[in-house]
């Protein structure tokens, strides 16, 4: 596309659009040295390199954690639990209080970097922040993962369509699904098959 060409495409409709794209949910928590603590629901979350460990999160440039994550050189992302739809809407809560009052009856566990790690999610990644790029209205935070947590045992919380949803595990081989080149003559072509 032409950098100078202006997209047709409106906020709500896009929004709408990449709701079909499924995603976990976490929340990302921080803590620094002050005292100072904050945590906010994010599913823009991914794995970015083996070597060296890094994930990344996006976060509005407006979010509050951002100041406390570049003041803490470090931050949690902790993948949500089918469990935890109460807790991804408590930390998405705009009126939610402020520092250590917003984890008031939340179990906590210490994360190797000093940042809060939720007891009953699915997976924790204790990050040091790496580094913080510009995109739009929001920023790429890149984290080097220092330790995790891994509770493999627990399903993990699905956002799909504006709604939280659960896997639907079914026993079996799962279905193949015909060849996207049927008929064209290539051999070996592999079936594509449904995720679960």
């Amino acid at each position: 596309m032409n950098p100078h060409t202006t997209s047709t495409v409106d906020a709500s409709a896009f929004r709408q659009a990449m709701s079909s794209f499924a995603t976990g949910v976490t929340v990302v928590t921080v803590a620094s040295g002050d005292g100072s603590m904050h945590g906010v629901t994010v599913n823009s979350f991914t794995s970015v390199s083996l070597d060296p460990m890094l994930v990344l999160v996006c976060l509005n440039k407006t979010s509050r954690a951002l100041g406390l994550i570049e003041r803490a050189g470090a931050f949690v992302v902790n993948v949500l639990s089918a469990g935890q739809q109460d807790v991804s809407r408590w930390f998405a809560d705009r009126h939610r209080p402020d520092g250590r009052a917003m984890f008031d009856g939340v179990p906590l566990e210490p994360g190797a970097t000093g940042c809060p790690v939720l007891a009953d999610a699915a997976a924790a990644f204790d990050c040091q922040l790496r580094q913080l790029y510009s995109a739009g209205d929001h920023l790429i935070v890149l984290g080097e993962v220092l330790a995790q947590v891994h509770r493999p045992q627990l399903e993990p919380l699905i956002f799909h369509a504006g709604t939280y949803k659960a896997l639907e595990m079914s026993p079996g081989v799962l279905p193949q699904l015909p060849s996207l080149h049927r008929g064209s003559g290539v051999p070996g072509q592999r079936q594509h098959r449904r995720a679960a």
